[in-house]
């Protein structure tokens, strides 16, 4: 079986996909293989170049970069969580570690030949999500595997065989075995609130959802006519009455599929003179279409990832129906930094 790795890197976006690398931090510490491949070297030279740093987080980061630089190997796969938009980006290892002295961040790296990007987490099993939420920056996939080689192999993800009860005992062995902290439990929340709204609602309850988001966002919103609709399903404008511009004609999808720029081209091709257009999706978007809405000034593209962060920010403001359907609290926890540099 394939070795799979996770990554975790919110210091560099596009640069890690458009020039097909993936990368870690610690700046401190130069070309890795000059030190060598020894932990205790490694941990000595992390003491010295982040004095400040606690002592329990030096073996930590020394097995990151010694597994980065010596045990991750061409050939193995790599998951990279881009929590931007929400997605999970797969790539294949393609070549041996580096160094690039040059790099203001993130001078450790790997060539990666990318093989499947802006792909929505709402289709993998909340379990399989959990694991690649590990507070660390690189580590083993080992629990769900197979079901992301699955997904490459077949572009579909196996329903789960399990018994619930054997589901919850592994969840809860997870759970042991990880601490939770802040910011696992918050994905762990959109992964929830993007999974309610792909699973449970149709498309037709996925359109009231959008009209009452834009509602508790301030603005006035109604739902066309489910039959004919020509590509609008919903209207929404400033105005209490709907008699002055801006009006903004909505298109809903209620799908995870990544949307291309001929999607959001039909959209643009119903407005008339001052309307506005705003396009709304549980993916993400093409190049092509986020280059097609930087060319308009008059249509927006909201994600799957906007709609999540949107929901969170109005959830109070929500229609009693939708915070049933995905039941919040506010709660304090614990707050641990991540480990990368």
């Amino acid at each position: 079986m394939a070795v799979v790795w996770g990554i975790h890197n919110d210091a560099l976006s596009s640069e890690l996909l458009e020039q097909g690398f993936v990368s870690i931090g610690w700046t401190g510490i130069s070309d890795i293989r000059s030190i060598g491949d020894d932990r205790e070297k490694l941990k000595r030279a992390l003491e010295v170049a982040y004095p400040d740093a606690k002592a329990g987080a030096f073996p930590v980061w020394a097995g990151i970069l010694r597994r980065f630089a010596f045990e991750m190997k061409e050939g193995d796969v790599v998951i990279a969580p881009n929590r931007a938009d929400s997605t999970l980006n797969f790539g294949v290892v393609t070549g041996n570690y580096t160094y690039h002295p040059d790099a203001q961040v993130h001078p450790h790296r790997r060539a990666v030949r990318w093989v499947e990007t802006g792909v929505s987490r709402g289709l993998f099993p909340q379990k399989a999500l959990y694991e690649i939420g590990s507070a660390m920056t690189l580590f083993h996939v080992k629990k769900n595997v197979q079901v992301f080689l699955d997904y490459l192999d077949s572009g579909s993800v196996k329903p789960p065989s399990a018994l619930s009860s054997e589901v919850t005992s592994e969840a809860v062995d997870e759970w042991v075995e990880t601490e939770p902290s802040a910011a696992r439990i918050d994905q762990f929340t959109r992964d929830f609130i993007l999974k309610t709204l792909l699973e449970e609602l149709s498309h037709e309850e996925f359109e009231h959802f959008t009209a009452d988001l834009l509602r508790a966002m301030g603005y006035q919103a109604r739902v066309t006519p489910y039959s004919s609709d020509g590509g609008v399903d919903v209207i929404a404008h400033r105005d209490p009455l709907g008699l002055e511009p801006p009006l903004i004609k909505v298109q809903c999808k209620h799908t995870s599929a990544q949307q291309s720029r001929p999607d959001i081209q039909r959209l643009s091709g119903t407005l008339a003179h001052g309307e506005l257009a705003l396009f709304v999706c549980l993916g993400s978007y093409s190049k092509d279409a986020v280059g097609y809405e930087r060319e308009r000034q008059n249509m927006r593209l909201m994600t799957g990832a906007d709609v999540v962060k949107h929901t969170l920010e109005n959830y109070e403001k929500l229609a009693p129906r939708w915070q049933n359907r995905m039941p919040l609290r506010r709660v304090y926890v614990v707050d641990r930094s991540n480990e990368g540099h």
